[in-house]
């Protein structure tokens, strides 16, 4: 696996991409593409960065692992690739959005559009066999992307991190909530939503109002 990743990105992780489990990564990940079929695709891995430089984070959403469906994950948490049905999770996220700040529901789920105006997008694990949901667990990509996390607690400030579900705030147990605001909620899959713990959060509208009190523009959701 070569690492092409925006250029900012790759001066903040440089000393991560030279540490003995992120070569056996690579070479894990070159394998597992070599003889299998992987999402995203290769030039897709690293999406969310080359989407959002360092200096332009505003937001940053974590995700698991990327869609294991074929033409599915693009290489941001939750999004899907142009002409792909939403997933479960994604139709509650808009539905969220709909209710919370009064947007349509769009008519894809592409969601480059957020990344695009300073919406990190990260899964925890970038990489995934088709039809296997984990496959790519345990391999390094989590010592990676807590590395990420890391860097943008400790060298960016007024950032929000948007947790939701037992996983990702575990992952965002570590940031400095002194410098940045942390917005956690139930998962948006229909298990946690249905239960009660997704829909009423206003994550997105409590997101905007602290970006436009720090004086940055909002998300257009």
């Amino acid at each position: 696996m070569k690492v092409t990743i925006e250029e900012s990105w790759k001066q903040q992780l440089a000393d991560e991409f030279e540490k003995p489990y992120f070569k056996q990564l690579k070479d894990f990940v070159k394998n597992e593409y070599d003889k299998n079929t992987c999402f995203p695709p290769g030039q897709q891995i690293f999406s969310a960065f080359d989407h959002t430089p360092f200096n332009e984070v505003k937001v940053v959403i974590l995700g698991q692992d990327p869609y294991h469906g074929v033409g599915q994950a693009n290489g941001l948490c939750f999004s899907v690739a142009d002409g792909i049905a939403k997933p479960p999770s994604l139709v509650n996220i808009f539905k969220e959005i709909e209710t919370d700040v009064n947007i349509s529901v769009p008519p894809n789920g592409n969601l480059e559009r957020w990344a695009n105006q300073g919406v990190l997008l990260l899964n925890a694990t970038l990489t995934v066999r088709a039809h296997k949901a984990g496959s790519h667990q345990k391999k390094g990509w989590e010592q990676f992307t807590n590395a990420v996390i890391s860097k943008l607690s400790e060298n960016r400030e007024g950032l929000v991190f948007l947790l939701w579900g037992g996983y990702a705030k575990k992952k965002g147990a570590k940031i400095d909530t002194e410098k940045h605001l942390v917005l956690t909620s139930g998962h948006p899959s229909p298990l946690s939503a249905n239960r009660g713990y997704w829909f009423g959060n206003k994550h997105f509208s409590k997101t905007n109002l602290y970006l436009e009190k720090a004086g940055k523009e909002k998300i257009e959701w």
